[in-house]
């Protein structure tokens, strides 16, 4: 099962590392890890997704509660929340032709173009799938989930 996990923590050096280590000891892959300054300059917003077993992966939350560097954590899987991802693609110019009204074009030139788009996971998946049949996908960058209990 897919988890979104969302956690503050404290902006130190090395919060992030023993957070994810909870993760990697037990043998879960991270799928997306997004993490970034909040508006409080001593904390960080962390969103991580895993897939694995229920059972597991509420364990491993409530022991990265005990972490000093966490501030609070929630799973939002089963929570009303609000996720986006943001892609960043470069393609040949020819799918320019393919207008995507949520898509938004950075830069193009004679023969490639660079586009950003943001939504849902699902939405960027979908998106990436529509390109790539109209026109070639030469780099793609995702930037991973964040994500708000709204």
């Amino acid at each position: 099962m897919r988890h979104l996990i969302s956690i503050l923590l404290q902006n130190e050096a090395g919060a992030l590392a023993r957070v994810a280590g909870l993760f990697a000891a037990r043998g879960y892959n991270i799928e997306s890890l997004t993490v970034a300054a909040t508006g409080d300059e001593e904390a960080s917003r962390l969103s991580l997704v895993v897939y694995g077993d229920d059972a597991v992966v509420e364990q491993i939350v409530k022991q990265s509660r005990k972490l000093v560097d966490v501030i609070s954590i929630e799973e939002l899987t089963t929570r009303q929340h609000v996720e986006r991802e943001l892609v960043v693609v470069r393609f040949a110019a020819s799918g320019l032709a393919w207008a995507n009204s949520h898509a938004r074009v950075l830069s193009s030139g004679s023969d490639q173009c660079v586009a950003e788009f943001s939504g849902h996971a699902d939405d960027v998946d979908e998106f990436l799938t529509q390109l790539a049949i109209r026109a070639t996908v030469h780099d793609v960058a995702r930037s991973g989930l964040a994500a708000l209990a709204s």
